[in-house]
């Protein structure tokens, strides 16, 4: 990378470190701090307000991105996190379910992680964009990673709502790097030609690729309402489940930077790509038989970490792929699309999670992750994987 493409890179992958760690220090203690509001023990409703983030998010990311590509990348970014910082405050003052269910769609409707990556693809060359988006992903895993940590510990001092103020600060402190931190939007942006919609739903390769990502981000989603459970009933208290997750997200890393960077290289991201797919189908098949019999902390320990290692290398392998199949002219709108499925994946993992759970218990949850991870890999298996020194063109590339 340059001086500026390493620029780039480090300051928008801070922006999602600081949005991301707000949302994940949420994420592993929500399920179970939500019981004490009122409306609380309904699981289906814990699943709604988990989810309904994913909701407005899936709803807004499209205009979002199509406004970057008309309006600027940076001003359509700072007014989505000052957003999501308001929708954080009004979680933070809820007294209710329903109070969370607002905030979070509130937080949701600062959608703004199609012109994050946008700005990141027209700031960095095809030959380094995976490399890019992998920094992005690996500051998301390490996000993730420490908030295994700190939630419990946060949790019990400040409470839900702490978190949620909290948050709000970290989305305000992504203004100021926006602002200070980002170099300028490149020139050559102001000039591209407008694009149309209809460029983007048309494209076989990033149709694929948006299926994979809805599937994706539903099925982690998912996992999360079982979980935390399931790791309690092995006999770890919540205080201690980052001593699962941290350990198997940081070792995760490791893999992924020694398979997906080098085997890219030699042209093998296809078999990557698709071999990540099945590890989690088997992550999920993994769970579905633990949630039947008897669960060690073991046992789950091993299946977070094979979970990772795939998850890791679709989180920053699939943004790469849509943003160097996109024509420059409609960047900002195929990631606002990638972006609203994703969203909507988390939507749809968080209420359907719920939902599964309470209708059919922890084995109907796994069982139906499981089926939704193999029909991604049938629908992917047909994929080209782009070429490195091509931005875009042919729409039947991937």
């Amino acid at each position: 990378m340059t001086p500026a493409e390493r620029r780039a890179s480090l300051s928008l992958a801070s922006i999602f470190a600081l949005r991301m760690l707000g949302l994940f220090l949420v994420l592993p203690v929500f399920a179970l701090e939500a019981r004490h509001y009122p409306g609380g023990d309904d699981p289906a409703r814990i699943g709604l307000a988990m989810g309904i983030y994913g909701l407005t998010q899936g709803l807004l990311q499209l205009p979002f991105g199509m406004a970057s590509d008309r309006l600027g990348r940076k001003r359509v970014i700072i007014f989505g996190l000052l957003l999501f910082a308001a929708g954080s405050l009004l979680a933070a003052m809820a007294t209710s379910l329903n109070g969370l269910v607002a905030g979070r769609s509130l937080q949701g409707a600062g959608a703004v992680s199609a012109a994050v990556t946008a700005l990141l693809a027209d700031q960095t060359r095809d030959a380094v964009r995976t490399k890019a988006m992998a920094l992005v992903g690996a500051s998301i895993g390490l996000m993730f990673a420490l908030s295994l940590v700190l939630a419990p510990l946060l949790v019990a001092a400040v409470g839900l709502s702490g978190l949620f103020g909290l948050t709000c600060a970290l989305a305000l402190g992504g203004v100021a790097v926006v602002i200070w931190g980002v170099p300028p939007e490149p020139a050559k942006h102001k000039h591209l030609p407008r694009g149309r919609l209809s460029e983007v739903l048309k494209h076989a390769g990033l149709l694929r690729l948006n299926f994979g990502v809805f599937v994706l981000h539903a099925v982690q989603l998912a996992m999360w309402v079982a979980v935390p459970a399931l790791m309690v009933q092995a006999g770890l208290s919540k205080d201690h489940h980052w001593q699962i997750y941290l350990p198997a997200v940081l070792a995760s890393f490791f893999v992924m930077g020694a398979t997906l960077f080098p085997l890219e290289r030699r042209g093998y991201l296809r078999a990557v790509f698709l071999a990540a797919i099945g590890l989690i189908a088997l992550v999920q098949l993994g769970l579905l038989v633990v949630a039947s019999g008897a669960a060690s902390v073991t046992s789950l320990g091993l299946l977070m970490f094979v979970f990772f290692c795939g998850f890791n290398v679709l989180e920053a392998s699939q943004p790469s792929m849509a943003s160097r199949l996109a024509p420059a002219h409609v960047r900002g709108t195929a990631l606002g699309v990638y972006n609203t499925l994703q969203s909507l994946g988390f939507f749809a993992g968080g209420a359907a999670g719920g939902a599964l759970v309470k209708g059919y218990g922890v084995q109907g949850l796994f069982a139906v992750c499981t089926a939704a991870m193999v029909l991604w890999l049938l629908v992917a298996w047909p994929m080209r994987a782009p070429n490195r020194v091509q931005l875009s063109s042919a729409p039947e590339a991937a």
